[in-house]
Formats: structure tokens, C-alpha cells, sequence
């Protein structure tokens, strides 16, 4: 059946009443205008041939209580005059959330709107964005004390833990940096925003101190640093290359980290997979021998890629096919490859990935470092040092 039946009717207004439009208009206050849904009904030519269901149709809508139901005239000669429904009414706005069984949402939407009646900024976002507030029902006043403790105490150099709100931690602003975000852009002085900054940089966006970055590191020879051999350190205060260091390895696995072999004049950086990220802020980098050796995979080659666009003369290492040749047994299965273009590689390492990605090999085949022979990376660095 093509009729239009009061259950399509509640549909349609539960797809509106979904939209926000129908909070968005309680909440800026427009006098309420009757609501009217037209009613496609049979034809005159489908009375006659369609008599028991036209009388079924009609009878649903005799029924409703909470819809105002207008009728028009129908007919003809075969079957005479009759009226049909053609419009469905709600008069007011207390049948529509009662017919939609929102009565309750909306009384909460009414509390939190009154709560943050004193922040015109707030409450026009609010305005705007109804849904979503009935969607965070429970924490909103907890959000919206969040803005305004950032609006009136917030300074440069604080941390996002600073922040005394009660029932308010880390945790609670990481699982609403969303809301927040939109919340802070509409409530603070333009000029507190850096705009010039991602949305998702949330602490750099509002003027938090981030967490710090570190890198890790350990000396090949026998100098150390303070009397240490295995150090982190904050990647801001990483500013100078340390004096006895002329090559710096940076290796994705940490057993490889701790068992590489000694090298005079040798630095080895754990780079731990994407987080190599990290040295992309040590600028002695760019003056210093670079030596990268990753996983032979797609994503060991996608690090590499990312690591030589900051720092073009870097060299990699044991990431080569007769390294991947030699080591057959030592094989595994890399679980997601990467597929997009990499720029950066040399004409050799370009071909044995684009090998990988092809299954030239075998299905996703993958040499995880730490499964090459010790003795392959001593001869390896041996070869590279000898003149």
C-alpha cells in the first residue's frame, strides 16, 4: 500500500524531531506554528476496486487521538461522495512530544539550557547543536564548567591535569576534547585561540603545555654521559649532538636497541616504530652520519620514508632483499600493509617494497629485525666503517 499511514507520520516527525530542528526551535524562542503533514490517500478510482482497504486505511486514522486529522471529499459516480483524510495536525507543542515520547528529553533539554542562560556563546551553540547536548546529558554541566574554569583560569604553561573542576580529570577532557573544542572556540576571546593549529591539537590550540616528548638513546664505546649509559631525555632539551657522537643509529626494536653492537663514536636512538616522529625535532640530526635500520615490511619502509623527508641523507640498513633472501626461515606475515606512495625511497628500496606490497615472495612476507643473525649486523657495520 502507497498510503500514507500514521505510523509514516511519526516517522517523518521522529526523522526531524532526530535532526535537532524541532530543540533548535524551543531553544531560540520562535512562536510555535502549527504543525501539518500532508496524507497521500487512495484515488477515486481505487474506491470502488479497493472498497474493505480504503475503509481499513480510513479507520486508522479515526483512531489517533494526538493528531488533528483534516479530511477532503472523494468520490464519483460509481461509488458517491465520501471524505478521505488528506492532512495530519499537531496543534501544539506538547502533543508533538508526547506523540514522540521525548516529553522527557525535552524537560532535560530546558534544565541545561537555563543552567548556561548566562553564556550567550554557550547557549547559541547549544541552540545549534541540540542533539548533541541530549547526547552528553549526563556530563554537559560537568563540560560546560570544564570552558568557563578554562575561560577564567587558564595561562600559558599550565597542564591539562592543572585543570580543577570537580569530577574532572585527564581522562574526562580526553573523551570530550570534541565538544570542548567547539565549546572553547565559541566562548573564548579570539585571540586566546591559536587557530592556526588542528582542532585535534587540543593543549597547543588553547595554550597548555604538551607532554613532552623523549627519545632514548645509548652510547657504542666506552665514553657515557654523567655516568650513564642508557638514557631518555626530553627532545626539547636534546638541542647538541654530544661531543664523542659522529654516527647515530636508530633501530624499531628494543632487544636490537640494548644488543647493539659497540661502535666508536657511535650513538643508537630506539626509535619504536611511527615514534621516530620524535627526532624529527632534533635538528643535529641533519649534521650528523644517520643510519636507519627498520623491520623489512611495508611499514618499516613507510617509517623510512618518513624519517629521510626531514632528514634526506639518511642510510638504511640490513633492509635489502638479500638480507630478506638469507633469512627464509626467519620469515612472518605482516598483518596490514601500507598502500600509499612513498616518496623517499632509493631506487633499490622502492623495489623491494613495491616486491612486498605484489607478494612477490609470498602473502604480506615480513623480516622483523630482531629475527636476523647477530652476526649479519656485526658484518653489516663492520662493512660500513671499514674505509
Amino acid at each position: 500500500m502507497t498510503w500514507t499511514t500514521p505510523d509514516d507520520v511519526r516517522a517523518l516527525l521522529t526523522r526531524r524531531w532526530s535532526s535537532g530542528r524541532y530543540l533548535t526551535w524551543l531553544a531560540t524562542g520562535e512562536p510555535w506554528q502549527p504543525i501539518d503533514v500532508p496524507i497521500r490517500g487512495p484515488r477515486p478510482s481505487e474506491l470502488a476496486a479497493r472498497f474493505e482497504e480504503v475503509r481499513t486505511w480510513v479507520a486508522q486514522w479515526e483512531k489517533q487521538t494526538r493528531l488533528r486529522v483534516e479530511y477532503k471529499p472523494i468520490g464519483g459516480r460509481t461509488i458517491g461522495a465520501n471524505t478521505i483524510p488528506a492532512r495530519a495536525w499537531i496543534d501544539d507543542q506538547e502533543t508533538l512530544w508526547a506523540l514522540l515520547k521525548t516529553t522527557g528529553d525535552v524537560r532535560t533539554f530546558r534544565v541545561l539550557q537555563a543552567d548556561s542562560a548566562g553564556s550567550p556563546q554557550i547557549a547559541a551553540w547549544m541552540a545549534a547543536n541540540p542533539m548533541k547536548v541530549l547526547a552528553l546529558a549526563d556530563t554537559w554541566q560537568s563540560i560546560v564548567a570544564t570552558v568557563h574554569w578554562i575561560d577564567q583560569h587558564a595561562r600559558q604553561g599550565l597542564y591539562l591535569r592543572h585543570i580543577d573542576v570537580p569530577g574532572v580529570d585527564t581522562k574526562f577532557i580526553e573523551r570530550h576534547k570534541g565538544v570542548l573544542t567547539a565549546l572553547l572556540d565559541a566562548q573564548l576571546d579570539p585571540t586566546r585561540v591559536r587557530d592556526d593549529l588542528p582542532r585535534s591539537d587540543f593543549e597547543g590550540r588553547y595554550g597548555f603545555r604538551k607532554k613532552p616528548q623523549q627519545v632514548r638513546f645509548r652510547l657504542l664505546d666506552d665514553a657515557h654521559l654523567a655516568g650513564f649509559t642508557d638514557l631518555t631525555v626530553r627532545t626539547e632539551e636534546f638541542t647538541s649532538r654530544p661531543a664523542p657522537v659522529t654516527t647515530v643509529y636508530v633501530v624499531e626494536n628494543e632487544t636490537s636497541y640494548l644488543a647493539f653492537p659497540a661502535v666508536p663514536g657511535g650513538m643508537v636512538i630506539f626509535g619504536s616504530g611511527y615514534s621516530v616522529g620524535v627526532l624529527e625535532s632534533l635538528p643535529w640530526l641533519a649534521n650528523t652520519e644517520l643510519i636507519y635500520w627498520g623491520d623489512i615490511d611495508t611499514h618499516g619502509f613507510a617509517i623510512l620514508d618518513r624519517l629521510r623527508s626531514r632528514y634526506p641523507h639518511v642510510v638504511s640498513m640490513l633492509m635489502d632483499r638479500d638480507t630478506l633472501l638469507d633469512h627464509q626461515a626467519h620469515w612472518a606475515q605482516e598483518p596490514s600493509q601500507v598502500t600509499q606512495p612513498l616518496a623517499h625511497l632509493t631506487a633499490a628500496e622502492a623495489g623491494l617494497w613495491h616486491e612486498l606490497r605484489a607478494h612477490s615472495h609470498g602473502p604480506s612476507i615480513r623480516l622483523e629485525q630482531e629475527r636476523i643473525r647477530f652476526s649479519a649486523i656485526t658484518e653489516k657495520i663492520q662493512a660500513m666503517n671499514t674505509p
